[in-house]
This record gives C-alpha cells, sequence and structure tokens, in this order.
C-alpha cells in the first residue's frame, strides 16, 4: 500500500502564518526649512511683543474713550444762590434801654442779628432814619453773623439837635445793610411796639419839653 506525504513547498513560496513578513524599507523624517512654516504661526519670541502691542493699542483705545466721556459729560447744574440777606438775617430788640437824664445826648439799648440756615451774612451798617439822631455799635461795623451764633449789639444812640427829636415812636426801626454772596442790600428792620415805647420813653426824657437854661 503505497502512502503520499505532505507536499514540500516550493523555493519561491512561503508560509504567511509561521514566517515574519519582510520589514518596511525606514523612511529618515523630513526637516521644514523656514520657508515652509505656516505665514501665520508665530515665532515663540515674537508672541510676546504682539501681545504687548495689543494690549497698547487697547489701552491707548480705552484711554480715548474716556477722554471723549469727559469732555461730552452733560455740564453740572449751577449752584443755587443763597436768599436775600435781610430773607436770612433777622433782627430782635432785646430791651436793656437806658433812661437818660434830662440833657443826656446819649442812651443805649440791645438788639440780636440771628442768621437762617445760609450762609454767614455780613452787616455792614446799622443805622437810623432821623437826622436829628445817629448811632453806633458795639462791637462795631462790619461784622458777620452765621447760622446757630447769634450776635447781641449794643446800639448806642446820639441825639444831635433835642429841638428836632420826634416826641412819639416815630422811629420804631433800625436801618441794616447786609452783604452777602447774593447781593448788597438796605433794609428796615421793625423792632416791634416794645421798642417804639422805649425809644419815645428815653428821648421824651433826654429832650424834655421845657428847654435847660
Amino acid at each position: 500500500m503505497n502512502a503520499i506525504g505532505p507536499v514540500e513547498p516550493g523555493e519561491d513560496t512561503y508560509d504567511r502564518e509561521s514566517t515574519p513578513a519582510p520589514p518596511l524599507p525606514r523612511l529618515s523624517p523630513r526637516r521644514l526649512s523656514p520657508r515652509h512654516l505656516s505665514p501665520h504661526r508665530l515665532s515663540p519670541r515674537r508672541a510676546p511683543h504682539r501681545r504687548t502691542a495689543l494690549a497698547a493699542v487697547a489701552a491707548a483705545c480705552a484711554g480715548a474713550a474716556g477722554v471723549t466721556l469727559y469732555l461730552t459729560r452733560p455740564a453740572p447744574p449751577p449752584e443755587p444762590l443763597p436768599p436775600w440777606p435781610s430773607q436770612s438775617v433777622s433782627v430782635a430788640y432785646a430791651g436793656e434801654m437806658s433812661r437818660p437824664h434830662a440833657g443826656d445826648r446819649n442812651f443805649t439799648f440791645a438788639v440780636i442779628f440771628r442768621q437762617g440756615a445760609a450762609p454767614p451774612t455780613t452787616v455792614r451798617r446799622v443805622a437810623q432814619p432821623s437826622a436829628a439822631l445817629s448811632v453806633t455799635a458795639s462791637p462795631p461795623t462790619p461784622f458777620a453773623v452765621k447760622t446757630g451764633k447769634p450776635r447781641k449789639l449794643i446800639i448806642t444812640m446820639h441825639i444831635r439837635e433835642c429841638g428836632e427829636v420826634p416826641r412819639n415812636a416815630g422811629l420804631p426801626f433800625l436801618e441794616v445793610t447786609l452783604r452777602n454772596a447774593r447781593a448788597n442790600e438796605k433794609h428796615s428792620y421793625i423792632l416791634g411796639p416794645e421798642y417804639a415805647n422805649d425809644l419815645s420813653g428815653a428821648l421824651t426824657a433826654a429832650c424834655p419839653r421845657t428847654p435847660l437854661s
């Protein structure tokens, strides 16, 4: 009995499972020259400079915007003017009218100046309307009157012509010149019936109807 054995492989054949495949040829990496780089890619050394330039441009734009906003901002409204001096300053009779003797030419009384809720006001002059009388103030004018700080004045009345002074309460007010940041104003302050009665009594005592010999 004849037996047939395994067929031997020929010279140009190989077993794909048992025989390793021939190695592939090795390729060396290709070096790219700088001219092959993308024009949008920056070298590491140039990137910080570009960031600095962009930051400078942004800062300049922000500064220009701020200047434009400052120059085009609406003008603030003007500060309101203070009230007229006579509307913020009050004068009150404080009494203390002295009683002159016949023939005396001077007597005194007190008034109080008060400043309302407004900037200070300067009292420049205190006077009265009769040509036969004159007044001086202590402290002397000018002086400032401030809010919350009343000023007490001692007024001295001087009799110039006894025969010309009124015999009644015909001079119930003082003429006061005031000044503040708004205006310079002359105002007549009526000091009330108590002042008028005291003034009339002092004038009658100093200048009795029967002249002294």
